[in-house]
């Protein structure tokens, strides 16, 4: 694989400590090579002038959901990985409720083969913790993991049993997998379209509770404690489950949590209109929760920022707002989001890079997060200032149910790079190499 020098950018990697540096990152044979001080000879490297743009650690998504094998109609691993590439994601984390369901070894191989094929980000299956997410028998988790799997999580199937929960992060971790929950308690969320409240009321829709995350969040941080095993809190959307979150760590329970950029920027209110991409599982909340978890993104409580990529086709969605499904697309949006975050001075381009890139591989153990020389060549090239509309020609998802359709952004994914190749160029006179 011939050499690759991106020269010109600053380069933000917090876990070695640069933020704006002036540095040039070169790449061979799928590997970071080197960080040199700018004028470094090119040496044969193909070259390409980053200058005015930011150089990150390939982002990672723990959390999206690409809806193969089953449900092609709205989405494939290789429109998926497209969408990822295109929003600056190298590696994606995808969720297990697909059909058949990611329960077993030959569910999980095929959905590896399938990524291979498509060559454009890793992905990473996240298999399920029951059998067919039904929440009654514990999947076979030694062939999960040696098919590939590196994470378990029945998301959008809340797991109700507590001595179940307990037994599957025991099991888990005898295979060095985590789990990572989706909190609902589904007898309070029943039947539920949007946050429960004055809105809720006002629209005639039927409501669900903040109670019904909050209970099984605590649920779930009494089991980490009981077991003392670590564990992941999927799309955390209300202001006491940071609170419960903060309270649990200060103790030193070994819990992670990741939010979504919907939840940091909308709330109820963008209901009003009985638009179905704003139906949303956990739901848009109150303005003083996205106030919560705002401040839990700038001071740590919450470790990442995960899209929960939800795609859906016109079938789903449209349809009045109490029959649709629950979901919104996020893998081409999120990096804007995030990128807004910066400019508003709530965070800063480091804490980004930690929210998106740095603490998804940490969490997971994932290969990336980092430009170290000898690292996997995953990188990231920013262009944070283009401006750009969110519209159904823009995106490469193959469903179009984004909450923020329509709407400006600012910033974006220039350059992606996997394993040293470019997957995704928005650089005229760059193509990428898929």
């Amino acid at each position: 694989m011939k050499e690759l020098l991106l020269k010109g950018g600053r380069v933000t990697d917090p876990a070695q400590g640069l933020s704006d540096a002036a540095l040039n990152v070169r790449l061979k044979d799928g590997r970071i090579c080197g960080l040199e001080a700018p004028g470094t000879p090119e040496g044969r490297a193909r070259s390409l002038d980053c200058t005015g743009l930011v150089i990150v650690p390939g982002l990672i998504d723990l959390h999206t959901h690409l809806r193969e094998p089953g449900y092609e109609y709205k989405e494939t691993i290789a429109s998926g990985g497209a969408a990822a590439a295109a929003g600056g994601f190298t590696a994606v984390c995808c969720m297990a409720n697909t059909n058949p369901v990611n329960d077993s070894g030959s569910v999980t191989e095929f959905i590896l083969r399938q990524a291979e094929a498509a060559g454009r980000v890793r992905v990473y299956p996240i298999a399920a913790v029951t059998k067919g997410l039904r929440g009654e028998e514990l999947a076979e988790y030694g062939e999960l993991s040696a098919a590939g799997a590196v994470a378990l999580s029945d998301d959008g199937h809340p797991l109700m049993d507590s001595r179940l929960m307990r037994r599957a992060m025991e099991y888990a971790a005898g295979f060095g997998l985590k789990l990572i929950d989706h909190p609902e308690e589904a007898t309070l969320s029943a039947g539920g379209a949007m946050n429960e409240g004055a809105v809720s009321t006002r629209l005639g829709l039927p409501g669900i509770p903040a109670a019904a995350e909050e209970v099984h969040v605590a649920r779930d941080i009494a089991l980490a404690e009981l077991t003392g095993l670590s564990l992941h809190l999927a799309h955390i959307s209300t202001a006491g489950s940071v609170r419960l979150v903060a309270e649990a760590k200060a103790r030193g329970v070994s819990v992670t949590a990741e939010t979504a950029p919907h939840y940091l920027t909308l709330t109820e209110e963008a209901v009003i209109g009985y638009g179905t991409s704003f139906k949303i599982n956990p739901p848009l909340r109150r303005a003083s929760d996205v106030a919560a978890l705002r401040a839990a993104v700038a001071d740590g409580t919450i470790d990442c920022i995960a899209t929960d990529h939800a795609p859906h086709s016109t079938i789903e969605k449209d349809v009045e707002f109490e029959a649709a499904s629950m979901g919104t697309i996020g893998l081409e949006t999120a990096l804007p989001i995030a990128l807004s975050l910066v400019r508003e001075g709530l965070i800063d381009l480091a804490r980004l890079v930690e929210l998106l890139s740095a603490a998804p591989a940490r969490v997971l153990s994932l290969p990336g997060g980092s430009l170290k020389v000898g690292g996997a060549g995953d990188v990231t090239v920013i262009n944070p200032k283009a401006e750009w509309l969110v519209e159904r020609s823009s995106l490469r998802s193959k469903s179009a149910n984004s909450a923020f359709l329509g709407r400006q952004m600012v910033g974006r994914a220039a350059v992606t790079i996997v394993g040293g190749k470019v997957v995704h160029s928005a650089l005229r006179g760059l193509r990428a190499e898929v």
